[in-house]
């Protein structure tokens, strides 16, 4: 895993010793062009002080090696050619260097020389250049020793910043490491840098969206809990009611009211886990493109049988096809709530259409059934959950409508109930965003 800290001390650092390098070469660059300058000009000015040509016959040369220590060697020739000064025992020093400053070799040395031709003689000033890189790197050594103290504590420097920069992350960090799962509190803002802020802010937002997931799932729970309770407790009335029956016919009729009982119960059962699979704060978002029609063709095939059964009328109005963005499984639960849901209130022999058109650039799916209808007082309530219409012979889980709710939410879509034609049955408009 990746430290912040460790990258901004290695990036900095690194940076730091990369820039006190170059700086350190740039000195040394620098001090060795200076020092070549001035020992040029000492070169030039030592030769010209023989300018006035008062050397006589040829000098012998001294016994003594010599030694790079002592900087200078100087050579002297007549017009003839012949030797007549030397400042040391040269090692096959060249005798005569182009005229002006150039570089010259020996054995093991490297030579930096000045020859000038006066009117009698020629003379030659040669320095070894190790000389020069000695005192060159010296001189810059003693310029770069308090730069070398200057990185150093500038890395100390750096590393205190860090981590005082980085202090308010930790800060946080341990906000979060102290709290528990049932602890969704938002955590403390103030005295925040800017930086930090926003991390802050998305953390207390996820943990608002948690907290209300959570209390989504107890509420649900609740309640879940609370209507399996009837439909469970009328079935064990049946079956002791079967236990004690005195006749084949009484036996008989509980068996019917304990079936209709267990088919209840799963089907309160099977809109409770599609509800909990629709919530829009629970269910993961999948979207691809869907084709209305074709959604509402497959829903009415799902429910011909049930409706034929009941005499109902089922079909699709609209064959144009008209496309929206979704999860199809959702949107197939949501279209076959609303047909069950028509199915069972519907009168024997009734119609439904399942309708699919655009309007005002709106793809819209609509279910329109001519049975009882819902009255116009209770349709904001009917998408509650466990909202049931009192004094409907039909007992259903109160769920369908819910679950057609949630599909809705998460489809940034609204639905609407309103009567149908002539003020008979009931028409529900789901619209869709525009493409």
């Amino acid at each position: 895993m990746k430290s912040i800290r460790r990258q901004l001390l290695v990036s900095l650092l690194s940076t730091l010793v990369l820039i006190g390098l170059f700086a350190a070469l740039g000195i040394y660059l620098t001090v060795e062009a200076e020092f070549n300058e001035l020992f040029d000009y000492e070169l030039r000015q030592v030769a010209l002080s023989f300018r006035d040509d008062s050397l006589g016959g040829p000098i012998a040369p001294p016994v003594q090696i010599v030694d790079e220590k002592d900087d200078l060697v100087i050579q002297i020739w007549n017009r003839a050619g012949v030797l007549v000064y030397v400042s040391d025992v040269l090692p096959a020093l060249p005798p005569r260097a182009p005229a002006g400053f150039s570089s010259v070799s020996t054995p093991g040395t490297e030579w930096r020389a000045f020859n000038i031709d006066l009117r009698e003689h020629t003379i030659q000033v040669a320095q070894p250049k190790s000389v020069r890189h000695a005192l060159a790197a010296s001189a810059a050594a003693r310029t770069l020793l308090p730069i070398l103290f200057l990185v150093a504590a500038l890395g100390l420097v750096i590393w205190f910043i860090i981590g005082k920069g980085l202090r308010p992350l930790k800060k946080v960090t341990d906000a979060v490491e102290q709290r528990s799962a049932s602890a969704l509190q938002p955590l403390p803002d103030t005295d925040l840098p800017r930086e930090v802020r926003p991390l802050v802010t998305a953390l207390n937002n996820l943990l608002g969206e948690l907290g209300h997931a959570l209390e989504v799932r107890r509420t649900f729970i609740a309640d879940a809990a609370h209507e399996l309770r009837t439909p469970l407790t009328a079935v064990q009335l049946q079956i002791q009611l079967a236990r004690r029956a005195t006749s084949n016919e009484e036996r008989a009729a509980a068996f019917v009211q304990l079936d209709e009982g267990v088919k209840r119960a799963i089907h309160l059962v099977q809109q409770l886990l599609t509800l909990a699979r629709q919530e829009p704060e629970l269910a993961e978002r999948s979207s691809a493109p869907v084709e209305l029609a074709q959604l509402a063709r497959q829903a009415v095939a799902d429910h011909a049988s049930i409706a034929e059964a009941k005499g109902i009328d089922l079909g699709v109005d609209g064959e144009a096809p008209v496309w929206v963005s979704g999860d199809f499984e959702a949107l197939r639960a949501m279209l076959g709530n609303l047909i069950d849901n028509a199915i069972r209130y519907i009168q024997r022999g009734g119609k439904i259409d399942v309708g699919v058109n655009t309007q005002d650039n709106q793809p819209v799916l609509s279910v329109t059934d001519n049975g009882p209808g819902i009255p116009a007082e209770f349709r904001d309530r009917a998408f509650d959950r466990f909202s049931r219409l009192e004094g409907s012979a039909e007992l259903g889980s109160g769920l369908g409508l819910a679950i057609v709710k949630n599909v809705v939410l998460r489809h940034h879509a609204t639905v609407a109930l309103e009567a149908a034609e002539h003020d008979r049955g009931l028409r529900v408009l789901v619209r869709f965003p525009a493409p």
